[in-house]
């Protein structure tokens, strides 16, 4: 399948039916009385966000979505029927974008979540509603209202808890292939991964864990140099990265501030996830140069630092039960924030009581 994540389209909501005029029978009631009913609603577009898509694949062919338009009232006061919803499915991690303003207007991150991108017309009233003393026969109805047009961008940021980041050729397919069932193409020469991979590790507790093998960046991805700046937007959404660094390169503490650079220009909340430096290939290495290497690095960083071999399968439980601490870690802040919150809240509702 191949691996869409950013789609163009145009949605248009259905038009309000119009309201008509017609006049009932009745005897000693001026021109029968008004009986024309109102129009019913257009129908609108509604995203909904579907767990078992993993691709805006379906937007390259079809870019255009409208939902049925309300039909006309009827006699004797019968308002036309609503054209129904258009619910169209997108994956789960799907940004929606206003294409004229550049503005974020949706963001669907859970299974089922829906979100309304265009509203449908409201329908045109009948002469019936426009009955007054002064007027006791109205002869005008009012036609029903267009729908929403919109013009979207569609970006799907992968929903990942742990991306797996570094230069090309680090190890970052073999890794997430060791770590996981996924079996992505691996390959000797530079951008071998040409889209996002995604694995399930589980954990110790019988939970999953997705963790996304992001495609190589280079120097300068965030500018749109190489492959990279296609998929720096999918760590957006991850809690925790694993920087791989290959041992064997010519200079791997450069290729280590190379990568940092690249998340540094980009920003968007990247440099302040937690990481975790796992020199790779030690299999093909010396134990004396990684130590070196690690002396190196933590001059640099104050983040943890392991030295593993995916080939191997050299330190990927240690690897992994760092992985593990961070994310509770996190699950533990976010539990007391949450009843911190919850705290705050309650405090307030006394004060308003007294």
């Amino acid at each position: 399948m191949q691996f869409i994540d950013h789609a163009e389209i145009e949605v248009i909501a259905g038009k309000g039916g119009d309201g008509i005029v017609a006049f009932r029978r009745e005897k000693y009631v001026p021109a029968g009385g008004p009986a024309g009913g109102n129009g019913g609603w257009g129908g609108s577009v509604i995203f909904r966000a579907e767990e078992n898509l993993q691709t805006l694949l379906d937007f390259r062919y079809a870019r255009t979505f409208k939902a049925p338009d309300g039909e006309r009232g009827g006699p004797n006061n019968c308002t036309g029927a609503s054209g129904e919803d258009l619910i169209v499915d997108v994956p789960c991690g799907t940004v929606i974008y206003d294409r004229e303003t550049d503005e974020e207007i949706g963001d669907l991150v859970f299974h089922g979540q829906t979100f309304c991108v265009a509203k449908g017309g409201k329908g045109g009233l009948g002469n019936k509603h426009f009955l007054s003393n002064k007027n006791r026969a109205p002869e005008y109805a009012l036609p029903g209202l267009e729908g929403e047009i919109k013009q979207l961008r569609l970006e799907l940021k992968l929903l990942a808890e742990v991306g797996i980041i570094g230069l090309p050729n680090a190890g970052k397919s073999t890794l997430i292939s060791a770590l996981s069932a996924a079996r992505p193409k691996i390959g000797a020469y530079p951008f071998t991964t040409l889209i996002p991979n995604l694995g399930v590790v589980k954990r110790p507790t019988g939970d999953g864990t997705v963790f996304a093998d992001i495609p190589g960046l280079i120097e300068g991805a965030h500018q749109g140099v190489g492959l990279g700046h296609e998929f720096l937007r999918h760590i957006e959404r991850t809690k925790v990265l694993v920087h791989l660094v290959d041992l064997n390169a010519e200079n791997p503490i450069k290729n280590y501030e190379t990568i940092q650079g690249e998340l540094e220009a980009y920003g968007r909340g990247l440099p302040e996830l937690p990481q975790i430096i796992a020199l790779n290939k030690l299999d093909a290495g010396d134990r004396e140069f990684a130590d070196f290497i690690t002396e190196e690095l933590r001059q640099l960083t104050d983040a943890k630092i392991l030295t593993i071999s995916a080939v191997s399968r050299t330190g990927l439980e240690q690897l992994l039960q760092e992985i593990w601490d961070v994310l509770d870690h996190l699950k533990e802040i976010s539990r007391n924030e949450a009843s911190e919150t919850s705290v705050m809240d309650l405090d307030s509702l006394h004060i308003a009581d007294k």
